[in-house]
């Protein structure tokens, strides 16, 4: 999992590598149309008849697939929890607080974030894999409210589940050099916590090809550091400086890797993090 930057982010935007703008006229009428389609959402939920509510959801769901090469266009292609493009098979658009049903740690359920059905905020670009294995998985700590419609607090929810859109979430992962995603070092018990279960509901380890992909990753950039490191260590400026551009090419290869384009780049930042060479952690942070 690595941070992606969501905050602020519009279709409108000129910046997003392989995206093509909408007009401020189709992004205003995306808007309209999901505010309409909320309307009717809360009619049936006052009605009440929540069947019909979750089926008009469902038979509405186009509305939300228009926006799924826009946020994947923000990732350049990967999966927000995987980080990769092809591996966790179709992309899916997934709705990070469910929207019909939420099922509790202990297994129980409850009605879900209906009122978040269109809300582009409550998107988020996902391999099928992840976004089917999560389903309804929505537990929270056991001391935090939950939002209601007539109660709206989703800003001071306590989730399990880790946000891609949160630094802070994507700093907890880890990743170990058999290409197992892994709590970070150092993080308090609830924070393991929720890396642990969200590894679990997520199936970032369970996938038959994703911690062999990472093996791969973490592998090509070993080699890399070590022949980083070798070179570094036999370099002497005017006595042996030859050993200079070996270094230069194996940091180019690492950068390569960890840049934020780069598939499973949150493999190779933590492959660099755990050798602790400082001139590589520079290279990361940058």
């Amino acid at each position: 999992m690595r941070w992606v930057d969501f905050e602020g982010k519009k279709p409108t935007d000129d910046d997003i590598p392989g995206w093509t703008p909408w007009s401020t006229e189709e992004w205003q009428a995306w808007l309209d149309k999901s505010d309409e389609l909320l309307r009717e959402v809360e009619r049936l939920h006052n009605v009440p008849d929540i069947e019909a509510r979750n089926k008009y959801i469902d038979d509405n769901s186009d509305h939300w697939g228009k926006l799924k090469p826009w946020l994947f266009a923000i990732s350049h292609g990967k999966c927000w929890f995987t980080e990769g493009r092809d591996i966790c098979s179709h992309k899916d658009v997934e709705h990070f607080r469910p929207k019909k049903l939420v099922k509790n740690i202990d297994k129980t359920e409850q009605d879900g974030y209906w009122w978040l059905s269109f809300n582009y905020r409550n998107f988020r670009a996902s391999g099928n894999v992840p976004n089917r294995k999560k389903g309804n998985w929505f537990p929270l700590h056991e001391d935090s409210r939950r939002s209601q419609w007539t109660a709206r607090c989703e800003e001071s929810e306590a989730p399990y589940l880790l946000d891609p859109i949160r630094q802070t979430d994507a700093e907890l992962v880890a990743f170990d050099d058999e290409g197992n995603a892994i709590p970070a070092p150092g993080i308090d018990p609830w924070e393991k916590l929720r890396v642990e279960r969200s590894i679990e509901w997520l199936k970032l380890n369970e996938h038959d090809d994703l911690p062999e992909e990472r093996r791969k990753v973490w592998q090509e950039v070993s080699q890399a550091i070590d022949a980083y490191l070798e070179a570094k260590k036999a370099y002497r400026p005017g006595i042996n400086p030859a050993p200079a551009e070996t270094m230069e090419q194996q940091l180019r290869e690492i950068r390569k890797k960890t840049r934020e384009k780069a598939e499973l780049s949150s493999v190779a930042i933590w492959c660099v993090r755990f050798r602790n060479d400082d001139r590589l952690l520079r290279l990361v942070q940058t």
